[in-house]
């Protein structure tokens, strides 16, 4: 199943410039979800990251990765309407610059839940090559909207 950025704007409260999954390739709620961002020279970061060579920030990977992560959590029945808090990253590793141009493949299994909090193991992925992986934990919480 895909997933377009506006229907991931249904399912997320992250809009520009934190928005930082333009698409769902495939998904199954509460499984797994594969995502893409699509990196280009206009990105806001890329002011000061760095002017002379432009590299995306790791944290901005890994928050992507985490952003796809809560779609496949947000889009279970019992989470609808809900919000996924970051709760931490282990074991973040940074394999491979990602430069404009790139197509960043994301994918974030999950590896378990208790109760509103959860885990997952996540990798980023440019032209087939690891560029990012860590793992993230999560809490579900109510949506104060």
């Amino acid at each position: 199943m895909e997933l377009s950025s506006n229907e991931i704007q249904k399912i997320l409260p992250h809009r520009y410039p934190m928005q930082l999954v333009d698409k769902i390739i495939d998904f199954e709620p509460g499984v797994f979800a594969e995502g893409i961002k699509c990196v280009t020279v206009n990105e806001q970061f890329f002011l000061g990251h760095f002017p002379q060579e432009h590299v995306m920030p790791g944290v901005l990977i890994i928050e992507a990765l985490a952003q796809c992560g809560a779609v496949c959590i947000l889009s279970m029945e019992q989470n609808k309407g809900k919000i996924a808090f970051f709760g931490g990253i282990k074991n973040a590793r940074f394999k491979k610059q990602v430069k404009p141009g790139d197509v960043l493949n994301l994918r974030c299994e999950i590896t378990s839940m208790r109760g509103p909090i959860g885990f997952g193991k996540c990798v980023a992925r440019v032209d087939g090559k690891v560029a990012a992986m860590a793992e993230i934990s999560f809490v579900i919480g109510e949506d104060k909207e």
